[in-house]
């Protein structure tokens, strides 16, 4: 699989049969009950190392040593007053990675800090899956390949830590489908991978080809696809958890599995990376293989357009006009600017027949973004105040961070087209990431608070963390928008 999906609950040091156990010092250097309990189980070393100054409790610190039928690691937390959730969440972290250097098969660990707060309980659990997880499934030669095959955590709200596993376990979902090529992630793959979801959820799931996505003059998603003979999908999934008759949450995430730029070619250097141009879509099912999981009381619809971009003898053309589903025409000016193509028709098509509540978008939509934020933060606009304020508490409590960027009138002039309703991109050189979300607005419903998550940055890691295995998918904006819905 490549990451842990469970996580067991001990009641003491001495009943926990791992090969790895880990407890935490702050920077204050006082041992809490378990780790006094383990210090006497290594005859007084961490004592030792502390009088030492070889432990000094700073943030991610780790030291190791060895009893008689376990090693043990103390983990840093850095300082007592800055102890939160992402700490807790890098110690479970960390505490795995430690296991998989040293090839050990089990690892145990304390509640962190020896808080008994139920979020806290959340994020440990978060902590050990994501820290567990790697991408090997496509090596066949590599002998020092090795994953941990059990987790212990001593004590703790069992009902958090396990939801905090089910969060972890659908990120690592979303990174395998994310971190698979173009030939095995294909529209097809993701329509099956929601199928499961689905199945898993009871769940409704509506998918549609070529011909019915034609039929139902989405014309963004028709266009984009044209120059590509592996078949599109629309991929519609309705979970039902809440009240009759209650507005669901619209999702939307592009699903573009392989972007070459279409007839504005991209440059050869990096072009494997576009495989991660699906990755708003992964977002989508991540979230969704959690609810699935979570059942919470809630009704939410979601929908990934999916397709590739290629050249093939149909491919559609700079200067063509397409229609998408609510009518509006879109003079094309660069046929790598496709992503708000296929998203046009998603976000109308939900706009119109299922009138959500609200409505998040997802998309690695523009190298702008990383030139504004980096690998730092996802790019953030939308049209309601309060809607937003809901998106910034969740970053905060997850770590998962994001900048707002105005979406002013002044900006939505710069998409209009002189032969058609709206171009697809903006001024030259100028604001490129709000012209996309100007672009997008133009397709969300009258009246339907909406916000449009750039994830072109963040989507997949530039190096290595406790958090996040090599340069690959991050699946990160997924435990966001779970706190949004599920809390």
């Amino acid at each position: 699989m490549g990451y842990l999906n469970t996580v067991k609950n001990s009641k003491g040091f001495s009943k926990t049969n791992t090969e790895l156990f880990a407890v935490g010092i702050f920077e204050d250097l006082k041992l809490g009950s378990v780790g006094k309990e383990v210090d006497n189980y290594v005859d007084g070393q961490i004592t030792a190392a502390i009088n030492n100054s070889d432990i000094k409790g700073k943030k991610g610190e780790t030291t190791l040593f060895y009893g008689k039928e376990k090693r043990i690691v103390v983990v840093g937390l850095g300082e007592k007053k800055k102890f939160d959730e992402q700490i807790i969440r890098l110690s479970g972290a960390t505490v795995v990675r430690t296991a998989i250097s040293k090839k050990l098969k089990s690892v145990g660990m304390e509640i962190f800090g020896g808080k008994d707060d139920a979020y806290f309980n959340q994020a440990l659990g978060e902590g050990i899956i994501l820290g567990s997880y790697q991408f090997t499934k496509h090596q066949t030669q590599n002998k020092d390949l090795f994953e941990v095959k059990s987790a212990t955590v001593l004590g703790g709200n069992v009902a958090a830590i396990k939801k905090g596993v089910a969060i972890g376990t659908s990120v690592c979902f979303a990174r395998d489908m994310e971190n698979d090529p173009g030939n095995v992630t294909t529209p097809t793959k993701l329509a099956s991978l929601a199928k499961e979801i689905a199945k898993e959820g009871d769940m409704k799931i509506t998918v549609f080809d070529r011909k019915k996505i034609v039929e139902k003059g989405m014309g963004g998603l028709a266009g984009v696809a044209s120059g590509t003979g592996e078949p599109p999908r629309f991929i519609l999934l309705e979970y039902k958890g809440g009240k009759a008759g209650e507005k669901p949450i619209g999702l939307v995430g592009k699903g573009l599995t392989f972007d070459s730029g279409g007839i504005s070619i991209k440059p050869s250097a990096g072009m494997d990376e576009m495989k991660f141009d699906m990755c708003g879509g992964g977002t989508v099912l991540g979230v969704m293989k959690a609810i699935a999981q979570l059942k919470p009381k809630v009704n939410v619809v979601a929908a990934v357009p999916s397709t590739e971009n290629l050249l093939g003898d149909n491919a559609y053309k700079p200067g063509d006009i397409l229609t998408a589903y609510n009518g509006k025409t879109i003079e094309v000016l660069n046929t790598d600017a496709e992503g708000r193509l296929i998203l046009a028709d998603a976000l109308a098509y939900v706009s119109k027949h299922h009138k959500p509540q609200y409505m998040l978008d997802f998309a690695t939509l523009t190298g702008a973004v990383v030139i504004a934020l980096g690998h730092i933060a996802a790019g953030v606009m939308g049209t309601d105040d309060k809607l937003m304020k809901r998106v910034m508490d969740s970053s905060q409590k997850t770590g998962e961070r994001v900048w707002e960027f105005p979406l002013w009138d002044e900006y939505c002039e710069q998409i209009k087209s002189k032969i058609a309703d709206i171009k697809n991109i903006g001024e030259a050189r100028q604001a490129g990431t709000i012209a996309a979300g100007a672009f997008l607005k133009e397709f969300v419903g009258e009246g339907i608070p909406w916000i449009h998550f750039d994830i072109a940055g963040v989507a997949y890691n530039q190096k290595e963390s406790p958090l996040n295995y090599q340069r690959g998918a991050s699946g990160m904006i997924i435990r966001l928008v779970l706190d949004m819905i599920v809390g």
